[in-house]
């Protein structure tokens, strides 16, 4: 579908028209990236955080009013609330996952033994060095012992994105515990 003009796109969603999702990221791609990159998005999350948004756009195209704003507004405006969600998101597992790590170290007696394994304590600052989105899928797999679809499900990622972030994750734990033991 190729649209010249500038007519509003997203009415065109709602009525089923699926060539018009190509035209509304030809036509708003730039503008989301921009808004992305701009608000300090890592380049790791960059792309995953572009098809949330456009996601978005495509479930919630019936909210557009023309009346209210024009489409690139509500196209900003859906892009800016998505990534202040996201950051948001992020917030909470690293808060989560802080206050679990936390009450681990305070739930281990001093006396338990935890002491002769110095890897344990580098391995937990090595996670902690690690980015919001790689903590927390490492987090739920070894912490809660969520299978990778399940990882997926709670935080939303795509499957393929969780099995990237953990296999990302545990090489920089582990090159960081062996970075330290050299």
């Amino acid at each position: 579908m190729e649209v010249l003009d500038d007519s509003p796109l997203l009415p065109l969603l709602t009525r089923g028209d699926t060539s018009a999702f190509s035209a509304v990221v030809d036509r708003y791609g730039g503008l989301v990236w921009s808004i992305v990159r701009r608000r300090g998005t890592p380049p790791a999350d960059a792309e995953d955080a572009v098809q949330e948004i456009f996601t978005e756009l495509w479930r919630h195209a019936e909210r557009f009013d023309p009346g209210r704003a024009r489409e690139v507004t509500f196209v900003a405006m859906i892009a800016r609330r998505r990534l202040i969600d996201r950051h948001r998101k992020a917030e909470r597992e690293r808060q989560g996952l802080e206050d679990l790590a936390r009450e681990a170290r305070a739930a281990t007696p001093a006396d338990s033994g935890l002491e002769a394994l110095p890897d344990a304590g580098r391995a937990s600052d090595a996670i902690d060095a690690l980015d919001g989105a790689q903590r927390e899928v490492l987090g739920l797999s070894l912490l809660q012992g969520l299978s990778h679809r399940e990882i997926a499900e709670v935080t939303t990622l795509p499957l393929g994105t969780v099995k990237s972030h953990l296999r990302r994750g545990l090489e920089r734990v582990r090159d960081a515990l062996a970075g330290e033991r050299r």
